[in-house]
């Protein structure tokens, strides 16, 4: 269980979204919190491979032709 105290213009502006969605407010935050952690774990992911020497670097041009945009 979390407890987590949100200044009150935060609090308004959840409850709007909350209500226009039609959701729970609880239900948009769990949401964001899942999105965020995703993001960062995705952050995480780059900065090991970054100092891993694993990575890869790319020109656009490069990634155009890779996927097929290159006209």
């Amino acid at each position: 269980m979390l407890t987590v105290r949100l200044p009150s213009d935060i609090e308004e502006r959840l409850e709007a979204v909350a209500r226009k969605i039609g959701r729970t407010k609880d239900e948009v935050v769990v949401e964001a919190i899942i999105e965020e952690i995703q993001d960062l774990e995705d952050g995480l992911v780059a900065i090991e491979r970054l100092q891993s020497g694993d990575a890869e670097y790319f020109t656009l041009d490069e990634v155009r032709e890779r996927l097929g945009l290159k006209d």
